[in-house]
């Protein structure tokens, strides 16, 4: 048997009224991904244990069937696994958002430095393109860099710094959380603050003058003018999947994220060109890479970042249009190749909700599918389209998220 996972990260949400008090997955055209559910066993489960927040980094060490109240893991370490950068035991990695920043009430983007009106306008500064946040990141760091102090480059927007015998009990704010909102309101609290305030603040000085940050105003683009630190932590160690579960697998993502918990299970990280974690992402190659390391596994997880995206810019089309593209790139085209495996099966989910209205991710539970193809399939077909309400009425729930793997894998509730 091989064993697809398919993760539309924040692809859940609420009723939305100018939809009718529907969500997007119940009005987005997502014929391939309804078929499925029809075909296979429907629910809901549970990603996120009580008391914990939301995020992805959460939600995944779930879907991998790693309790994350027993596996602590921040969002920055497992980024730098990804990004290939090492940690000594007493280094603290920290998120290194590019954002916009803007003066309250100013028509452009000019200011000398961050002061009591400036506000965070956007935490990705317009998806800045990869080539010119590099270039950003690496004029930080000559400027700014110490033998404590390094950033390190990512993806687009999202960047590392890391602080060398740094302090990690400091409360430090997701950036997609106060976005609108006064900088100083939400600086860094707790041990270490201060040097952290510093950077940030020094940060926007060099930043906001830069001349790529020239040329983006001039076209008509939000400056990077500005960077945001968040989702600190130690290095970590996680047990080997294939360990746990006795198969072998793969990752296929563009979220460093994402990777690095893959990477940090033993996971197989494949590259895909063109995978940008947006909108403009290559489905379609990620969808065919991801069969290509069936040929050679036995799991491959298949994330998708675009819905999640679109709901922290409280975009509802974009929301809309990333699940159909989904569905028709990624699934409809895992459906047109199922003939390649004998046996295969496929889990689809989100890893958390995400309100396109409030911007925000909720604990709430999330759909699941669960399709198989073989000569003994087992499972009772649905006859249920994919959305939220759909699973609730089906009446299968985990309530504990990290018992879906091991459901998926062998048809058996509780780890291993």
């Amino acid at each position: 048997m091989k064993y697809l996972m398919l993760v539309g990260d924040g692809m859940g949400d609420h009723p939305i009224e100018s939809l009718g008090r529907r969500t997007p997955l119940q009005v987005a055209n997502i014929p391939y991904i309804h078929e499925l559910s029809k075909q296979g066993l429907l629910g809901l489960v549970k990603t996120t244990p009580e008391g914990m927040t939301p995020g992805s980094d959460v939600t995944h060490l779930s879907i991998l069937g790693y309790d994350p109240r027993q596996w602590t893991v921040a969002r920055a370490p497992l980024e730098a696994a990804s990004l290939g950068v090492s940690l000594n035991p007493g280094d603290v990695a920290f998120r290194c958002n590019l954002v916009t920043l803007r003066q309250a009430g100013a028509k452009g983007y000019e200011f000398d430095k961050i002061g009591p009106g400036t506000i965070l306008e956007d935490y990705n500064a317009c998806h800045i393109p990869t080539e010119q946040a590099r270039e950003l990141i690496h004029d930080l760091n000559d400027q700014m860099g110490t033998e404590s102090i390094q950033f390190y480059p990512g993806l687009s927007y999202r960047h590392l710094m890391i602080w060398v015998g740094g302090k990690v009990r400091v409360n430090c704010i997701p950036p997609q959380d106060m976005v609108g909102q006064k900088v100083m309101d939400y600086l860094p609290k707790g041990d270490g603050q201060q040097l952290l305030k510093d950077i940030i603040m020094a940060a926007a000085e060099i930043l906001t003058l830069h001349p790529i940050n020239e040329e983006r105003k001039k076209e008509g683009l939000k400056p990077a003018n500005g960077i945001w630190l968040w989702g600190q932590g130690k290095p970590f160690n996680l047990p080997s999947f294939t360990k746990k579960f006795g198969v072998t697998g793969a990752i296929v993502a563009a979220a460093e994220l994402i990777k690095g918990i893959g990477s940090s299970v033993g996971l197989e990280v494949v590259e895909v060109p063109g995978a940008t974690g947006y909108l403009d992402t290559n489905y379609v190659g990620k969808a065919q890479a991801a069969l290509k390391a069936l040929e050679s596994c036995d799991l491959v997880l298949l994330h998708v970042e675009a819905p999640d995206e679109a709901s922290h810019e409280g975009n509802l089309e974009a929301k809309i249009r990333a699940i159909e593209d989904l569905d028709r790139k990624v699934v409809g085209t895992i459906v047109q190749e199922m003939g390649r495996f004998d046996e295969l099966r496929v889990l689809l989910l989100c890893d958390h909700r995400t309100s396109v209205m409030s911007r925000h991710h909720t604990p709430d539970p999330v759909p699941f599918l669960i399709f198989e193809k073989s000569k003994e399939n087992k499972i009772r077909p649905s006859g249920k389209e994919y959305h939220e309400a759909s699973a609730e009425s089906a009446g299968q729930i985990f309530n504990d998220g990290t018992q879906l793997m091991n459901y998926f894998l062998k048809g058996e509730r509780g780890n291993k």
